[in-house]
Protein backbone atom coordinates (compact mmCIF):
# COMPACT_ATOMS: atom_id res chain seq x y z
CA UNK A 1 0.00 0.00 0.00
CA UNK A 2 1.37 3.41 -0.95
CA UNK A 3 2.17 5.36 1.77
CA UNK A 4 0.28 8.50 2.58
CA UNK A 5 2.10 11.86 1.08
CA UNK A 6 2.94 14.25 4.07
CA UNK A 7 1.27 17.25 3.77
CA UNK A 8 3.70 20.34 2.77
CA UNK A 9 5.53 22.36 5.45
CA UNK A 10 4.36 25.83 5.44
CA UNK A 11 6.83 27.24 8.24
CA UNK A 12 9.81 26.40 9.82
CA UNK A 13 10.38 26.09 12.78
CA UNK A 14 11.98 29.49 13.84
CA UNK A 15 8.72 30.73 12.05
CA UNK A 16 6.27 29.49 14.95
CA UNK A 17 8.99 30.88 17.28
CA UNK A 18 8.79 33.96 16.06
CA UNK A 19 4.83 34.00 15.98
CA UNK A 20 4.65 32.73 19.29
CA UNK A 21 7.21 35.07 20.99
CA UNK A 22 5.46 38.23 22.15
CA UNK A 23 6.88 40.21 19.80
CA UNK A 24 10.11 39.16 20.66
CA UNK A 25 10.26 38.73 24.21
CA UNK A 26 9.91 35.11 24.28
CA UNK A 27 11.71 34.18 27.79
CA UNK A 28 14.75 36.11 27.17
CA UNK A 29 13.71 38.35 30.40
CA UNK A 30 13.27 35.34 32.71
CA UNK A 31 16.56 33.53 31.67
CA UNK A 32 18.56 36.62 32.35
CA UNK A 33 17.43 37.38 35.98
CA UNK A 34 18.08 33.69 36.56
CA UNK A 35 21.37 31.37 37.01
CA UNK A 36 21.39 29.96 34.21
CA UNK A 37 24.29 29.79 32.19
CA UNK A 38 22.77 30.33 28.93
CA UNK A 39 19.95 30.60 26.69
CA UNK A 40 17.95 27.87 25.57
CA UNK A 41 14.91 26.50 22.85
CA UNK A 42 13.22 29.25 20.91
CA UNK A 43 15.28 32.48 22.58
CA UNK A 44 18.49 31.14 20.70
CA UNK A 45 16.17 32.87 17.33
CA UNK A 46 15.11 35.92 19.22
CA UNK A 47 18.16 36.96 20.66
CA UNK A 48 19.47 37.44 17.42
CA UNK A 49 17.07 40.58 17.17
CA UNK A 50 19.03 42.17 19.86
CA UNK A 51 21.90 41.65 18.08
CA UNK A 52 23.24 38.46 20.71
CA UNK A 53 24.49 35.51 19.17
CA UNK A 54 24.97 32.89 22.05
CA UNK A 55 27.91 30.81 21.61
CA UNK A 56 30.34 28.44 23.06
CA UNK A 57 34.58 27.72 23.02
CA UNK A 58 34.86 25.07 20.29
CA UNK A 59 38.28 24.75 21.41
CA UNK A 60 37.39 23.02 24.74
CA UNK A 61 34.03 22.03 23.88
CA UNK A 62 35.42 18.10 23.70
CA UNK A 63 37.23 18.28 26.39
CA UNK A 64 34.50 20.00 28.69
CA UNK A 65 31.76 16.77 27.39
CA UNK A 66 34.52 14.37 28.60
CA UNK A 67 34.99 15.72 32.06
CA UNK A 68 30.97 16.00 32.13
CA UNK A 69 30.89 19.76 31.75
CA UNK A 70 28.37 22.09 29.56
CA UNK A 71 30.33 23.91 27.09
CA UNK A 72 31.81 27.01 27.99
CA UNK A 73 29.24 29.83 27.03
CA UNK A 74 29.26 33.50 26.18
CA UNK A 75 27.20 35.96 23.93
CA UNK A 76 28.82 37.81 20.63
CA UNK A 77 26.76 41.30 20.82
CA UNK A 78 26.78 43.05 17.18
CA UNK A 79 26.32 47.02 17.40
CA UNK A 80 24.42 48.19 14.30
CA UNK A 81 26.23 51.68 13.01
CA UNK A 82 24.49 52.88 9.64
CA UNK A 83 26.93 53.60 7.39
CA UNK A 84 29.86 53.16 9.89
CA UNK A 85 29.71 56.46 11.72
CA UNK A 86 30.79 57.08 15.01
CA UNK A 87 31.73 60.20 17.30
CA UNK A 88 34.96 60.36 19.25
CA UNK A 89 32.86 59.64 22.07
CA UNK A 90 31.17 56.89 21.42
CA UNK A 91 34.33 55.35 19.90
CA UNK A 92 35.88 55.94 23.28
CA UNK A 93 32.63 54.53 24.97
CA UNK A 94 32.80 50.85 23.25
CA UNK A 95 36.29 50.75 23.69
CA UNK A 96 36.11 50.89 27.34
CA UNK A 97 32.86 48.31 27.15
CA UNK A 98 35.60 46.02 25.76
CA UNK A 99 37.12 45.72 29.10
CA UNK A 100 34.22 45.72 30.83
CA UNK A 101 31.97 42.96 29.28
CA UNK A 102 34.10 41.76 26.77
CA UNK A 103 37.50 40.32 25.71
CA UNK A 104 39.72 43.41 25.77
CA UNK A 105 38.78 43.54 21.79
CA UNK A 106 36.81 45.27 19.17
CA UNK A 107 35.81 43.30 15.79
CA UNK A 108 34.82 45.84 13.18
CA UNK A 109 32.37 44.26 10.79
CA UNK A 110 32.49 43.48 6.75
CA UNK A 111 29.04 46.16 6.97
CA UNK A 112 30.26 48.52 8.75
CA UNK A 113 29.30 47.75 12.59
CA UNK A 114 31.26 46.35 15.60
CA UNK A 115 31.06 43.19 17.52
CA UNK A 116 32.04 42.40 20.83
CA UNK A 117 33.41 38.79 21.84
CA UNK A 118 33.19 36.63 24.59
CA UNK A 119 30.67 38.34 26.78
CA UNK A 120 29.03 36.56 30.18
CA UNK A 121 26.24 35.91 30.59
CA UNK A 122 26.02 37.83 33.44
CA UNK A 123 27.40 41.04 31.77
CA UNK A 124 24.70 41.26 28.97
CA UNK A 125 22.82 43.89 30.16
CA UNK A 126 25.47 46.34 31.44
CA UNK A 127 26.87 45.90 27.66
CA UNK A 128 23.97 46.83 25.99
CA UNK A 129 22.93 49.26 28.19
CA UNK A 130 26.21 50.86 27.53
CA UNK A 131 25.87 51.10 23.91
CA UNK A 132 22.61 52.43 24.14
CA UNK A 133 23.70 55.33 27.16
CA UNK A 134 25.81 56.54 23.56
CA UNK A 135 22.58 56.59 21.03
CA UNK A 136 23.60 53.86 19.79
CA UNK A 137 21.81 50.51 19.87
CA UNK A 138 22.32 46.52 19.41
CA UNK A 139 18.53 46.03 18.15
CA UNK A 140 18.55 44.70 14.78
CA UNK A 141 21.95 44.23 14.07
CA UNK A 142 20.75 40.90 13.74
CA UNK A 143 17.68 38.53 12.88
CA UNK A 144 15.30 38.44 10.62
CA UNK A 145 15.06 42.35 9.59
CA UNK A 146 16.89 44.81 7.62
CA UNK A 147 20.08 44.48 9.17
CA UNK A 148 23.04 47.42 9.46
CA UNK A 149 22.68 49.66 6.34
CA UNK A 150 25.82 49.84 4.75
CA UNK A 151 27.04 53.28 2.72
CA UNK A 152 29.93 54.67 0.99
CA UNK A 153 32.42 55.29 3.58
CA UNK A 154 34.84 58.50 2.64
CA UNK A 155 33.72 61.54 4.44
CA UNK A 156 34.08 63.91 1.15
CA UNK A 157 32.25 66.98 1.53
CA UNK A 158 30.45 66.88 -1.82
CA UNK A 159 26.37 67.03 -1.37
CA UNK A 160 26.79 63.04 -3.00
CA UNK A 161 28.53 61.42 -0.64
CA UNK A 162 26.80 63.29 2.20
CA UNK A 163 23.56 62.12 0.81
CA UNK A 164 24.43 58.55 0.79
CA UNK A 165 25.42 58.53 4.93
CA UNK A 166 22.01 60.40 5.19
CA UNK A 167 19.95 57.75 3.45
CA UNK A 168 22.06 54.95 5.59
CA UNK A 169 20.63 56.23 8.53
CA UNK A 170 17.23 57.42 7.32
CA UNK A 171 16.46 53.46 6.36
CA UNK A 172 17.84 52.14 9.59
CA UNK A 173 15.26 53.91 10.96
CA UNK A 174 12.43 53.89 8.94
CA UNK A 175 13.14 50.40 8.66
CA UNK A 176 13.84 49.56 12.47
CA UNK A 177 11.05 47.23 14.39
CA UNK A 178 9.18 48.07 17.40
CA UNK A 179 11.46 48.92 20.33
CA UNK A 180 9.33 47.76 22.97
CA UNK A 181 10.59 44.21 23.86
CA UNK A 182 14.25 45.14 23.74
CA UNK A 183 13.37 48.64 26.27
CA UNK A 184 11.69 46.12 28.83
CA UNK A 185 14.59 43.46 28.56
CA UNK A 186 17.53 45.17 28.34
CA UNK A 187 16.36 49.10 29.29
CA UNK A 188 14.31 48.63 32.33
CA UNK A 189 11.49 49.99 30.18
CA UNK A 190 7.90 49.61 31.57
CA UNK A 191 6.19 46.40 30.63
CA UNK A 192 3.17 45.62 29.11
CA UNK A 193 0.17 45.21 30.92
CA UNK A 194 -2.20 44.51 28.13
CA UNK A 195 -2.75 40.72 26.82
CA UNK A 196 -2.24 41.90 23.26
CA UNK A 197 0.15 44.03 21.54
CA UNK A 198 -0.27 45.52 18.08
CA UNK A 199 2.00 43.52 15.53
CA UNK A 200 5.35 45.73 14.41
CA UNK A 201 3.55 47.71 11.51
CA UNK A 202 6.11 46.83 9.34
CA UNK A 203 7.14 43.46 10.12
CA UNK A 204 3.83 42.06 11.58
CA UNK A 205 4.48 39.13 14.18
CA UNK A 206 6.63 36.73 12.30
CA UNK A 207 9.19 39.68 10.86
CA UNK A 208 11.29 38.60 7.75
CA UNK A 209 11.50 35.29 5.99
CA UNK A 210 15.46 35.66 6.61
CA UNK A 211 18.05 38.48 7.07
CA UNK A 212 17.88 41.63 4.65
CA UNK A 213 20.62 43.62 3.44
CA UNK A 214 20.96 46.84 2.03
CA UNK A 215 23.75 48.85 0.75
CA UNK A 216 24.25 52.22 -0.76
CA UNK A 217 27.05 53.24 -3.67
CA UNK A 218 27.78 56.01 -5.72
CA UNK A 219 27.85 55.07 -9.60
CA UNK A 220 31.95 53.90 -10.20
CA UNK A 221 32.44 53.71 -5.99
CA UNK A 222 32.42 49.67 -5.58
CA UNK A 223 33.26 50.25 -1.61
CA UNK A 224 30.84 48.83 -0.04
CA UNK A 225 30.19 45.59 -2.61
CA UNK A 226 26.55 46.38 -3.99
CA UNK A 227 26.20 43.89 -6.05
CA UNK A 228 26.22 41.62 -3.00
CA UNK A 229 22.87 42.78 -0.95
CA UNK A 230 19.48 42.15 -0.98
CA UNK A 231 18.49 45.91 -1.97
CA UNK A 232 21.24 48.00 -3.28
CA UNK A 233 21.37 51.84 -4.45
CA UNK A 234 23.39 53.15 -6.62
CA UNK A 235 23.31 57.03 -6.54
CA UNK A 236 23.09 58.49 -10.21
CA UNK A 237 24.79 62.30 -10.18
CA UNK A 238 23.26 65.44 -12.10
CA UNK A 239 25.68 68.22 -12.36
CA UNK A 240 27.10 67.23 -9.10
CA UNK A 241 23.95 66.09 -7.53
CA UNK A 242 22.10 62.70 -6.41
CA UNK A 243 18.57 63.21 -8.42
CA UNK A 244 18.05 59.43 -9.07
CA UNK A 245 18.95 55.67 -7.70
CA UNK A 246 19.17 52.95 -9.66
CA UNK A 247 17.38 50.20 -7.54
CA UNK A 248 19.14 46.60 -7.36
CA UNK A 249 17.62 43.99 -5.46
CA UNK A 250 18.18 40.00 -4.84
CA UNK A 251 22.00 39.75 -3.79
CA UNK A 252 23.36 37.20 -1.33
CA UNK A 253 26.10 35.29 -0.28
CA UNK A 254 25.09 32.66 1.64
CA UNK A 255 25.18 29.02 0.50
CA UNK A 256 25.34 25.13 1.72
CA UNK A 257 27.76 22.65 0.69
CA UNK A 258 26.55 19.81 -1.58
CA UNK A 259 23.13 21.43 -1.84
CA UNK A 260 22.85 22.84 -5.34
CA UNK A 261 19.67 24.69 -5.54
CA UNK A 262 21.47 26.96 -2.68
CA UNK A 263 23.59 29.80 -4.64
CA UNK A 264 25.66 33.02 -3.96
CA UNK A 265 23.76 35.74 -6.58
CA UNK A 266 24.25 38.97 -7.54
CA UNK A 267 22.00 41.84 -7.31
CA UNK A 268 19.65 42.62 -10.64
CA UNK A 269 18.68 45.61 -11.82
CA UNK A 270 15.15 46.82 -11.03
CA UNK A 271 15.02 50.20 -12.28
CA UNK A 272 15.80 54.15 -11.71
CA UNK A 273 13.77 56.25 -9.01
CA UNK A 274 13.49 59.68 -7.76
CA UNK A 275 16.48 59.97 -5.27
CA UNK A 276 13.24 61.40 -2.83
CA UNK A 277 11.70 58.37 -2.82
CA UNK A 278 14.97 55.75 -1.86
CA UNK A 279 13.27 54.86 1.68
CA UNK A 280 9.77 54.22 -0.11
CA UNK A 281 11.91 51.85 -2.37
CA UNK A 282 13.78 49.90 0.10
CA UNK A 283 10.35 49.73 2.13
CA UNK A 284 8.56 48.46 -1.39
CA UNK A 285 11.19 45.38 -1.67
CA UNK A 286 11.28 44.47 2.18
CA UNK A 287 7.45 44.17 2.04
CA UNK A 288 7.53 42.07 -1.04
CA UNK A 289 10.21 39.66 0.54
CA UNK A 290 7.95 39.86 3.69
CA UNK A 291 4.61 38.45 1.98
CA UNK A 292 6.00 36.48 -0.59
CA UNK A 293 9.52 35.03 0.74
CA UNK A 294 9.84 31.44 1.50
CA UNK A 295 8.58 30.27 5.56
CA UNK A 296 8.79 27.27 4.90
CA UNK A 297 12.66 26.38 4.21
CA UNK A 298 15.73 28.46 5.57
CA UNK A 299 18.25 27.54 3.25
CA UNK A 300 15.75 29.08 0.43
CA UNK A 301 14.33 32.10 2.45
CA UNK A 302 16.24 34.50 1.03
CA UNK A 303 15.07 37.55 -1.41
CA UNK A 304 17.55 36.23 -4.18
CA UNK A 305 15.33 33.25 -4.39
CA UNK A 306 12.40 34.72 -4.72
CA UNK A 307 13.05 36.75 -7.62
CA UNK A 308 15.05 33.15 -9.14
CA UNK A 309 11.58 31.66 -8.55
CA UNK A 310 9.55 34.57 -10.27
CA UNK A 311 11.85 35.83 -12.65
CA UNK A 312 12.92 39.34 -12.88
CA UNK A 313 9.93 41.23 -15.04
CA UNK A 314 7.52 39.45 -12.56
CA UNK A 315 9.40 41.28 -9.04
CA UNK A 316 9.88 44.35 -11.18
CA UNK A 317 5.96 44.10 -11.70
CA UNK A 318 5.30 43.85 -8.52
CA UNK A 319 7.56 46.69 -7.13
CA UNK A 320 5.79 49.07 -9.43
CA UNK A 321 2.52 47.60 -8.05
CA UNK A 322 3.86 48.82 -4.68
CA UNK A 323 4.72 52.33 -5.06
CA UNK A 324 3.30 55.30 -6.06
CA UNK A 325 6.48 57.34 -8.35
CA UNK A 326 7.19 56.62 -11.34
CA UNK A 327 10.18 53.62 -12.33
CA UNK A 328 12.23 54.04 -15.02
CA UNK A 329 14.00 51.10 -17.04
CA UNK A 330 17.58 50.25 -15.38
CA UNK A 331 20.54 52.17 -16.94
CA UNK A 332 24.18 50.73 -17.84
CA UNK A 333 26.33 51.86 -14.89
CA UNK A 334 29.95 52.53 -15.26
CA UNK A 335 32.02 49.68 -14.05
CA UNK A 336 32.74 49.91 -10.40
CA UNK A 337 36.16 50.80 -8.70
CA UNK A 338 37.04 49.14 -5.27
CA UNK A 339 38.16 52.24 -3.02
CA UNK A 340 39.57 51.63 0.81
CA UNK A 341 40.66 54.80 1.80
CA UNK A 342 43.40 54.00 3.19
CA UNK A 343 46.21 56.76 3.87
CA UNK A 344 46.05 60.63 3.80
CA UNK A 345 43.01 62.45 2.51
CA UNK A 346 41.54 65.96 1.71
CA UNK A 347 37.76 66.04 2.50
CA UNK A 348 37.32 69.09 0.26
CA UNK A 349 36.13 71.34 3.29
CA UNK A 350 39.77 72.37 4.31
CA UNK A 351 39.97 69.35 6.62
CA UNK A 352 41.72 65.85 6.23
CA UNK A 353 40.74 62.68 7.15
CA UNK A 354 43.20 59.22 7.42
CA UNK A 355 42.61 55.55 6.81
CA UNK A 356 44.23 52.76 8.84
CA UNK A 357 44.21 49.28 7.95
CA UNK A 358 43.28 46.68 10.82
CA UNK A 359 43.92 43.29 9.70
CA UNK A 360 40.95 41.13 9.47
CA UNK A 361 38.91 43.79 11.74
CA UNK A 362 40.18 43.26 14.61
CA UNK A 363 41.13 45.82 16.94
CA UNK A 364 43.56 44.41 19.39
CA UNK A 365 46.95 45.07 21.36
CA UNK A 366 49.17 41.75 20.24
CA UNK A 367 52.33 40.31 19.72
CA UNK A 368 53.91 44.21 20.28
CA UNK A 369 51.34 45.59 17.51
CA UNK A 370 49.03 47.82 20.01
CA UNK A 371 46.37 48.70 17.60
CA UNK A 372 43.54 49.19 20.30
CA UNK A 373 46.19 51.28 22.06
CA UNK A 374 46.70 53.67 19.58
CA UNK A 375 43.60 53.74 18.53
CA UNK A 376 42.33 54.91 21.85
CA UNK A 377 45.37 57.80 22.21
CA UNK A 378 44.22 59.43 18.54
CA UNK A 379 40.26 59.63 19.91
CA UNK A 380 41.75 60.65 22.98
CA UNK A 381 44.04 63.19 22.10
CA UNK A 382 42.50 63.98 18.39
CA UNK A 383 38.63 64.12 18.93
CA UNK A 384 38.15 63.13 15.18
CA UNK A 385 34.78 61.30 14.11
CA UNK A 386 35.10 57.78 13.08
CA UNK A 387 33.90 55.72 10.06
CA UNK A 388 34.46 52.27 9.83
CA UNK A 389 34.70 50.42 6.34
CA UNK A 390 33.28 47.72 4.38
CA UNK A 391 37.08 46.28 4.43
CA UNK A 392 37.30 45.88 8.18
CA UNK A 393 39.27 49.47 8.28
CA UNK A 394 38.63 52.90 10.02
CA UNK A 395 39.29 56.11 9.17
CA UNK A 396 39.60 59.19 11.26
CA UNK A 397 37.98 62.11 10.00
CA UNK A 398 37.50 65.91 9.96
CA UNK A 399 41.14 66.43 11.20
CA UNK A 400 43.17 69.77 10.74
CA UNK A 401 46.74 68.88 8.30
CA UNK A 402 48.81 69.15 11.62
CA UNK A 403 46.83 67.10 13.49
CA UNK A 404 47.28 64.12 10.55
CA UNK A 405 51.17 64.58 11.24
CA UNK A 406 50.61 63.78 15.02
CA UNK A 407 48.13 60.71 14.13
CA UNK A 408 51.11 58.95 11.26
CA UNK A 409 53.48 60.01 14.76
CA UNK A 410 51.17 57.61 17.66
CA UNK A 411 50.46 54.89 14.80
CA UNK A 412 54.40 54.60 14.19
CA UNK A 413 55.17 54.83 18.11
CA UNK A 414 52.37 51.64 18.51
CA UNK A 415 53.81 49.79 15.84
CA UNK A 416 50.96 50.09 13.29
CA UNK A 417 50.80 49.26 9.50
CA UNK A 418 50.68 52.38 7.96
CA UNK A 419 49.65 51.90 4.07
CA UNK A 420 53.08 52.27 2.56
CA UNK A 421 54.04 49.61 4.83
CA UNK A 422 51.19 47.35 3.31
CA UNK A 423 51.43 45.11 0.21
CA UNK A 424 48.50 44.76 -1.82
CA UNK A 425 47.51 41.00 -0.57
CA UNK A 426 47.22 41.91 2.70
CA UNK A 427 45.65 45.64 1.86
CA UNK A 428 42.95 43.78 -0.03
CA UNK A 429 42.38 41.03 2.35
CA UNK A 430 39.20 40.08 5.06
CA UNK A 431 38.58 36.61 6.82
CA UNK A 432 35.45 36.16 9.22
CA UNK A 433 36.26 35.03 12.93
CA UNK A 434 35.15 31.45 12.15
CA UNK A 435 36.77 28.64 14.93
CA UNK A 436 37.36 29.13 17.65
CA UNK A 437 33.62 31.22 18.55
CA UNK A 438 31.42 30.98 15.22
CA UNK A 439 28.96 27.91 15.82
CA UNK A 440 28.87 27.29 11.98
CA UNK A 441 32.08 27.93 10.90
CA UNK A 442 33.92 24.20 9.62
CA UNK A 443 37.46 25.58 9.56
CA UNK A 444 39.53 28.33 10.78
CA UNK A 445 39.69 31.48 8.67
CA UNK A 446 40.51 35.21 11.10
CA UNK A 447 43.14 32.77 13.07
CA UNK A 448 45.51 31.59 10.28
CA UNK A 449 44.68 34.13 7.46
CA UNK A 450 47.68 36.45 8.25
CA UNK A 451 50.23 33.49 7.85
CA UNK A 452 48.16 32.73 4.53
CA UNK A 453 49.28 36.23 3.56
CA UNK A 454 51.98 35.88 4.56
CA UNK A 455 52.89 33.26 2.35
CA UNK A 456 51.33 34.74 -0.64
CA UNK A 457 53.11 37.58 -0.01
CA UNK A 458 56.18 35.36 -0.33
CA UNK A 459 55.08 33.45 -3.46
CA UNK A 460 53.97 36.71 -5.20
CA UNK A 461 57.36 38.56 -4.70
CA UNK A 462 58.93 35.68 -6.20
CA UNK A 463 56.26 36.00 -9.30
CA UNK A 464 57.07 39.33 -9.49
CA UNK A 465 53.56 40.33 -8.59
CA UNK A 466 53.90 41.58 -5.31
CA UNK A 467 52.07 44.98 -6.55
CA UNK A 468 49.34 43.40 -7.98
CA UNK A 469 45.94 44.68 -6.80
CA UNK A 470 43.71 41.64 -6.22
CA UNK A 471 41.33 40.63 -2.72
CA UNK A 472 42.02 37.29 -0.86
CA UNK A 473 38.87 36.35 1.31
CA UNK A 474 38.61 33.74 3.69
CA UNK A 475 35.47 32.51 4.95
CA UNK A 476 35.45 29.35 7.97
CA UNK A 477 32.04 28.30 5.88
CA UNK A 478 30.13 28.72 2.85
CA UNK A 479 27.75 31.55 4.00
CA UNK A 480 30.62 33.95 2.76
CA UNK A 481 30.25 36.45 5.79
CA UNK A 482 33.68 38.00 4.29
CA UNK A 483 32.19 38.04 0.74
CA UNK A 484 34.54 35.63 -0.66
CA UNK A 485 32.49 35.26 -3.94
CA UNK A 486 33.24 38.18 -5.31
CA UNK A 487 37.17 38.22 -4.53
CA UNK A 488 39.85 37.60 -7.18
CA UNK A 489 40.35 34.57 -4.96
CA UNK A 490 38.00 33.17 -2.35
CA UNK A 491 38.86 30.72 0.69
CA UNK A 492 36.04 29.13 1.77
CA UNK A 493 36.36 26.50 4.42
CA UNK A 494 34.95 23.04 3.33
CA UNK A 495 35.39 20.76 6.16
CA UNK A 496 37.09 20.13 9.16
CA UNK A 497 40.59 18.99 8.93
CA UNK A 498 41.42 22.55 7.66
CA UNK A 499 40.13 21.71 4.01
CA UNK A 500 38.73 24.50 1.50
CA UNK A 501 37.45 25.26 -1.52
CA UNK A 502 39.32 28.04 -3.55
CA UNK A 503 37.04 30.08 -5.81
CA UNK A 504 38.52 32.38 -8.55
CA UNK A 505 37.35 35.27 -11.08
CA UNK A 506 35.85 37.98 -9.22
CA UNK A 507 37.52 40.99 -8.27
CA UNK A 508 37.40 44.79 -6.84
CA UNK A 509 34.61 46.18 -9.27
CA UNK A 510 32.32 43.69 -7.52
CA UNK A 511 30.35 42.94 -10.46
CA UNK A 512 31.38 39.10 -11.07
CA UNK A 513 31.13 35.77 -9.20
CA UNK A 514 34.11 33.45 -8.74
CA UNK A 515 34.52 29.79 -10.56
CA UNK A 516 35.37 27.24 -8.21
CA UNK A 517 38.63 26.57 -9.26
CA UNK A 518 39.87 23.73 -6.65
CA UNK A 519 37.55 21.61 -4.00
CA UNK A 520 38.70 20.66 -0.40
CA UNK A 521 42.52 21.90 -0.61
CA UNK A 522 44.87 21.51 2.55
CA UNK A 523 45.05 24.96 3.95
CA UNK A 524 49.29 24.64 3.53
CA UNK A 525 48.41 24.03 0.21
CA UNK A 526 46.44 26.83 -1.25
CA UNK A 527 49.21 28.62 -2.89
CA UNK A 528 50.72 25.53 -4.44
CA UNK A 529 47.30 25.24 -6.49
CA UNK A 530 47.75 28.64 -7.95
CA UNK A 531 51.03 29.14 -8.59
CA UNK A 532 50.99 27.78 -12.33
CA UNK A 533 47.62 30.33 -13.37
CA UNK A 534 49.59 32.92 -11.52
CA UNK A 535 52.88 32.16 -13.16
CA UNK A 536 51.21 31.85 -16.67
CA UNK A 537 49.27 35.33 -15.57
CA UNK A 538 52.91 37.01 -14.75
CA UNK A 539 54.20 35.91 -17.99
CA UNK A 540 51.14 36.38 -20.49
CA UNK A 541 48.94 38.93 -18.79
CA UNK A 542 47.92 41.55 -21.21
CA UNK A 543 48.40 45.78 -20.82
CA UNK A 544 46.43 46.70 -18.02
CA UNK A 545 44.58 43.34 -17.49
CA UNK A 546 43.95 42.17 -13.37
CA UNK A 547 44.83 38.58 -12.45
CA UNK A 548 40.84 38.07 -12.58
CA UNK A 549 40.30 39.52 -15.74
CA UNK A 550 43.03 37.03 -16.91
CA UNK A 551 41.58 33.83 -15.34
CA UNK A 552 38.11 34.82 -16.99
CA UNK A 553 39.81 34.54 -20.42
CA UNK A 554 41.81 31.68 -20.10
CA UNK A 555 38.99 29.91 -18.32
CA UNK A 556 36.65 30.32 -21.55
CA UNK A 557 34.03 32.39 -20.06
CA UNK A 558 31.66 34.27 -22.66
CA UNK A 559 29.65 36.48 -19.91
CA UNK A 560 30.48 37.54 -16.38
CA UNK A 561 28.63 34.78 -13.56
CA UNK A 562 26.29 36.16 -11.54
CA UNK A 563 25.59 33.18 -9.27
CA UNK A 564 27.61 30.33 -7.64
CA UNK A 565 25.83 27.36 -6.69
CA UNK A 566 26.52 25.18 -2.83
CA UNK A 567 26.54 21.78 -5.92
CA UNK A 568 29.16 22.66 -7.74
CA UNK A 569 31.77 19.90 -8.23
CA UNK A 570 33.47 20.48 -11.59
CA UNK A 571 36.75 22.47 -10.79
CA UNK A 572 38.54 24.62 -13.28
CA UNK A 573 42.07 23.87 -11.70
CA UNK A 574 42.86 22.00 -15.28
CA UNK A 575 42.53 24.97 -17.77
CA UNK A 576 44.65 25.20 -20.63
CA UNK A 577 47.00 27.70 -19.63
CA UNK A 578 49.63 29.78 -22.16
CA UNK A 579 52.59 27.27 -22.21
CA UNK A 580 55.52 29.69 -20.14
CA UNK A 581 58.93 29.72 -22.45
Amino acid sequence: MTEPRKPKKTESAVEAAKRDSKQLRGTIGETLASEATHFGADDLQLLKFHGVYQQDDRDTRTERKRGGLEPDYFFMVRVAIPGGRLTAKQYLALDELADVCGNGTLRITTRQGLQFHRVPKGDLQTLITGVNARLLTTLAACGDVERNVMASPAPLADPAHRLVQQMARDIAQALSPGRRAYHEIWLGGEKLHTTEEPPDPLYGRQYLPRKFKTGIALAGDNSVDIYAHDAGLVALLDDGEVTRFQLLAGGGLGMTHNKPDTFAALALPIGVIPAVNAVKAVRAVVGIFRDHGNRADRKHARLKYLIDEWGLDRFREEFRSRVAFDVAPPVELPRADYHDYLGRHAQGDGKFFYGVFIENGRVADVDGTRVRSAFREVVRRLQPAITFTPSQNILFTDLGERRVDELESILRDHGVRLVSQLRNARRYSMACPALPTCGLALTEAERVMPNVIDMFERELAALGLEDERLTIRMTGCPNGCARPYTADIGVVGRKPGERYNVYLGGGLHGDRMTDLFAADVPIGEVFSVLRPLLAAFAAHRQPRETFSDFYVRVAGHEAPRTRVTGGEVETRNSISLPVIS
